[in-house]
C-alpha cells in the first residue's frame, strides 16, 4: 500500500509540473493581450488607468475555468509521455504497477481539479464577470473630455453614443471640431459644436460639458419630433451615480439560470455544469494519448491531442449555439458533445494495447 502511495504522489507530481508552468505561460499570454487593449483605451481616454489591474484580474479569472482543463489535458500528454519516452513507464510496470493504478491516479488529480473548475465555473466566473460589466459600464457613462484623443470616432453604450473630437486644444484644455450622437429611446440627438470643454465644480464635485457655438440635432424615428436648435453656449450634466450594466446573462447566479426557461440561459447553464464534467474527461483522455516508445520524444502525440481538442471545443461552441437558438432542447442539449468525447475516452482505452488490461 505504501507502494503504491508514492507511486501515486510521483505520478502526480509529473502532472504537477507541466500543468504549473503550462497554464502559467497561458495566463501571461492572456494578460498580455488583454493589457494591449485596455492601455490603448487608457491612452484613448476611454477607461481610467486605475481600473487596469482590476479588469486584468478579473479577466484572468473568467479565463482559468477554459485554461484548467486544457491545461490539464497537455499535461497529462506530456507528463506521463515523458515517462514513457524514458522508459520510466516500463520500469514501474515491470515493477507490478498496472494500468489500473496510473488511471486512478490520474483520475483523482483530475477529478480535485474539477471540483476547482467547477467551483469557478457556477459561482467565481459570474462574480467576476458582474465586476468588470460594472467597471465597464462605469467608464463609458463617464465621458471624459479632458482625455479624449483627436481624430478618432469612440464608440460607447454599445453604439448608443458616438464621439469625435477634430483637434485637442492642450493650452486651454478644450476640443475644437466636436461632435456628439446618442440614441434613446428611437430618438437621435447629435451636438455639433466649434468648441467643447469640460469642467468640474469645486464644491459639489458635479461634471459639466460646456458647448460652445453650435447646433443640435434631434430626429425621431418616426419623423414625429424633428427640429434643430442653435446655440451659443450649452451645458450637460454627467451622469454622477454608480452606473448599473443590464441584465448580462454570463453575469447571472447560476440559480436564477437553473430555474430559467429562456434558451440562452440554459445553454449558459450547461456550460457551466459542463466545465467539471470536461475537466475529467480531457484528463482521462491524455493517458492513451501519452504513450510514446524513446524514439518519437515526449511530445510527440501533442499536435494529436491539441487537434482532438480544438475538434472537441468546436463541436461543445456548437451545441451551445444549438442550445440557444432552439435547434435542440434541454435534453440533448449540449451533453451529446461530451458523451461524444467519452465515448471517445472509452474507444481509445479499449484500443490501446496497454490499456486494454484494464477490460
Amino acid at each position: 500500500m505504501e507502494f503504491l502511495v508514492i507511486i501515486h504522489r510521483y505520478l502526480t507530481r509529473e502532472i504537477l509540473k507541466p500543468l504549473i508552468a503550462v497554464c502559467s505561460i497561458l495566463i501571461v499570454i492572456f494578460v498580455s493581450y488583454k493589457s494591449d487593449r485596455y492601455l490603448a483605451d487608457v491612452v484613448d481616454g476611454i477607461l481610467p488607468a486605475n481600473t487596469v489591474i482590476s479588469l486584468l484580474f478579473l479577466k484572468a479569472t473568467i479565463a482559468l475555468e477554459v485554461l484548467l482543463p486544457i491545461t490539464l489535458y497537455l499535461s497529462v500528454v506530456i507528463g506521463l509521455g515523458r515517462l514513457y519516452t524514458d522508459s520510466e513507464m516500463t520500469a514501474l510496470f515491470a515493477c507490478g504497477v498496472s494500468p489500473k493504478t496510473v488511471l486512478r491516479s490520474v483520475f483523482v488529480f483530475s477529478l480535485l481539479l474539477a471540483v476547482l473548475v467547477g467551483t469557478l465555473s457556477l459561482f467565481v466566473r459570474p462574480w467576476a464577470y458582474e465586476k468588470s460589466y460594472r467597471i465597464t459600464a462605469q467608464a463609458e457613462n463617464d465621458l471624459d473630455f479632458s482625455q479624449i484623443r483627436s481624430g478618432h470616432f469612440y464608440e460607447k453604450n454599445h453604439g448608443d453614443r458616438v464621439v469625435f473630437v477634430d483637434d485637442r486644444d492642450y493650452s486651454e484644455t478644450s476640443n475644437n471640431g466636436v461632435f456628439t450622437l446618442t440614441e434613446r429611446d428611437n430618438v437621435v440627438q447629435a451636438i455639433v459644436a466649434q468648441r467643447a470643454y469640460q469642467k468640474t465644480d469645486q464644491i459639489t464635485g458635479q461634471k459639466t460639458i460646456v458647448f460652445a457655438d453650435g447646433h443640435r440635432y434631434t430626429l425621431s424615428r418616426d419623423g414625429s419630433r424633428d427640429y434643430i436648435i442653435r446655440f451659443g453656449s450649452m451645458t450637460i450634466q454627467l451622469k454622477d451615480k454608480e452606473h448599473r450594466p443590464g441584465y448580462k446573462r454570463k453575469a447571472a447566479p447560476t440559480q436564477h439560470l437553473a430555474a430559467s426557461t429562456d434558451s440562452y440561459d440554459i445553454a449558459e447553464f450547461q456550460w457551466r455544469l459542463s466545465t467539471a464534467l470536461s475537466t475529467v474527461l480531457l484528463g482521462l483522455l491524455g493517458i492513451p494519448l501519452s504513450r510514446a516508445s524513446p524514439r518519437q520524444g515526449k511530445y510527440a502525440k501533442l499536435l494529436t491531442a491539441v487537434i482532438i481538442y480544438a475538434v472537441y471545443y468546436n463541436l461543445v461552441a456548437i451545441a451551445r449555439n444549438w442550445v440557444e437558438q432552439g435547434v435542440v432542447g434541454p435534453l440533448p442539449g449540449i451533453w451529446w458533445a461530451h458523451a461524444l468525447l467519452g465515448c471517445t475516452v472509452v474507444l481509445w482505452f479499449s484500443l490501446s494495447p496497454r490499456e486494454a488490461q484494464l477490460r
